[in-house]
C-alpha cells in the first residue's frame, strides 16, 4: 500500500513539473535573477531572485551551473501567465528533484505494488489448498494429536528468567 502512495506522490510531483515546463515552453519571459543562496547541506536549497512587473519574486532548488556563487547574475525564464514558474535558461524542467525522483521510483513503485498484489493473490490460494488440506489431515481418524496432550517441550531463548 505504501508503495502506491510513494508511485502517486511522485507522479503527481512529476506531472507539476512538466506542466510548469510546458506552461513556460507556451510563453517564456526571460530575466536576469541573482543567486542569493547556494546549497549547503541537506536541510537547505539554492535560492535566486529575480524581477518582475517591479517585485522581487524568489524561486528555490532551481539547476544552477557549476561555479556559481552568491550574488552571481543567471538567465531565467519564467511563464508570462505564471511569474512563479521559473527555470534556468536552457533547462527543460524547473526543478531537478521532481523529475528525477519521478522517473527513479515511479517505476520502482508500482513494481513493489505490483508484487505485493501477486503475493496477496498467491497467498490467498495457498490459504484456500492449506486449509483443505488442514481439514483433511486433522479430520482423518485414529490420528493422535500433534502434543498427545502435553505441553510443548521446546526452550525459549535464553532460557527461563527470574522475575524481580
Amino acid at each position: 500500500m505504501l508503495s502506491a502512495v510513494v508511485a502517486v506522490a511522485m507522479c503527481l510531483l512529476g506531472w507539476r513539473q512538466a506542466d510548469q515546463a510546458d506552461r513556460i515552453d507556451a510563453h517564456p519571459v526571460r530575466v536576469e535573477g541573482t543567486v542569493t543562496q547556494l546549497p549547503g547541506g541537506s536541510g537547505t536549497y539554492s535560492q535566486v531572485a529575480y524581477p518582475v512587473d517591479g517585485r522581487r519574486l524568489t524561486a528555490a532548488d532551481l539547476w544552477l551551473p557549476a561555479g556559481v556563487r552568491a550574488g552571481d547574475p543567471i538567465c531565467l525564464e519564467h511563464a508570462a501567465d505564471d511569474p512563479s514558474a521559473v527555470r534556468v535558461c536552457g533547462k527543460t524542467y524547473p526543478q531537478p528533484s521532481g523529475v528525477g525522483l519521478a522517473q527513479l521510483s515511479v517505476p520502482v513503485a508500482v513494481l513493489l505494488c505490483g508484487l505485493c498484489l501477486w503475493r496477496i493473490q498467491r497467498g490467498r490460494a495457498g490459504a484456500e489448498r492449506a486449509r483443505a488440506g488442514f481439514t483433511v489431515a486433522f479430520a482423518a481418524e485414529g490420528m493422535p494429536a500433534l502434543t498427545q496432550g502435553k505441553r510443548s517441550r521446546r526452550r525459549r531463548k535464553g532460557g527461563r528468567r527470574a522475575l524481580r
